[in-house]
């Protein structure tokens, strides 16, 4: 495999325990040389659908071969797989490695990119104990291997090879198309309260859209400021995907919407 020694953590760990740091540690026991980036700690506990997109929306940024370690695990020590994937375009040179849980975390990611190759971690011998913890396989399974991929061991050598389609997903409703206009829903928010919608910018087509709320119409707009201040404004983030926001304040909180509820986008003069 190409050796990156680059690597990212996430976790719904959060940063007043030393969950994260111990993981590090596991990490440095096995190679200190290593890169380690913190994408972030701050998923909401158990929120498998938050860290989906926020994986999926970071991966592009990181170069071919990064190790993306991520934890946000409410079925540890249950009879879920941990899994190691490589995904890409290139069989010889993935674009990245994905460690963590079979629980769907990684399916924004595999929607986009082609899964190379996928296994169960069933390998103790790249573990950091052969009898880890049922409540922290983040640091004894999930950091080790880890790090002995961005060290350059082979992805087929800490696990057995599993089926692609046999992986699981997480995933909201599909989009719903109509003459006038597009149903998605709500896939994520982050700390400001902006709402993430599962519509993407690629679906607009150049058309002029307003995202109706309650029963106001919010037409789309470029910047948060292209709307008073305490208005919401609906625009495209730096993600690519269709976001409601208010400017200088919450939307979440503002408008009580949580991940999962439907957002209407009707076209303008359809």
């Amino acid at each position: 495999m190409q050796q990156t020694r680059l690597m990212t953590l996430l976790s719904d760990f959060g940063e007043q325990d030393v969950y994260v740091g111990v993981m590090k540690g596991a990490i440095a026991q096995i190679d200190p040389t290593l890169t380690v980036i913190d994408l972030t700690h701050a998923i909401p506990p158990q929120a498998i659908l938050q860290a989906r997109f926020a994986l999926q929306s970071a991966f592009p940024y990181f170069p071919a071969g990064t190790v993306h370690v991520a934890v946000v695990d409410p079925g540890v020590g249950s009879d879920r797989r941990g899994i190691a994937v490589a995904v890409g375009h290139q069989p010889t040179h993935p674009q990245g490695y994905l460690v963590g849980p079979d629980n769907g975390l990684f399916s924004g990611i595999w929607a986009e990119w082609p899964i190379l190759a996928s296994v169960e971690l069933d390998r103790p011998q790249f573990w950091r104990s052969p009898h880890p913890s049922p409540t922290f396989h983040g640091r004894d399974i999930f950091a080790p291997v880890g790090a002995h991929l961005a060290s350059g061991i082979d992805l087929k050598a800490v696990g057995t090879p599993i089926a692609p389609a046999s992986l699981v997903q997480a995933s909201l409703p599909p989009l719903h198309q109509s003459p006038e206009g597009i149903q998605g829903h709500i896939q994520a928010s982050d700390r400001f309260g902006n709402l993430i919608t599962t519509i993407p910018a690629t679906a607009l087509q150049e058309r002029s859209w307003a995202i109706q709320v309650g029963a106001d119409l919010v037409p789309g707009q470029q910047t948060y400021g292209d709307r008073p201040s305490g208005s919401v404004v609906a625009l495209i983030g730096s993600h690519g995907w269709v976001e409601i926001a208010v400017n200088q304040g919450n939307a979440a909180t503002h408008l009580q919407l949580q991940i999962g509820d439907p957002v209407h986008l009707l076209w303008v003069n359809a």
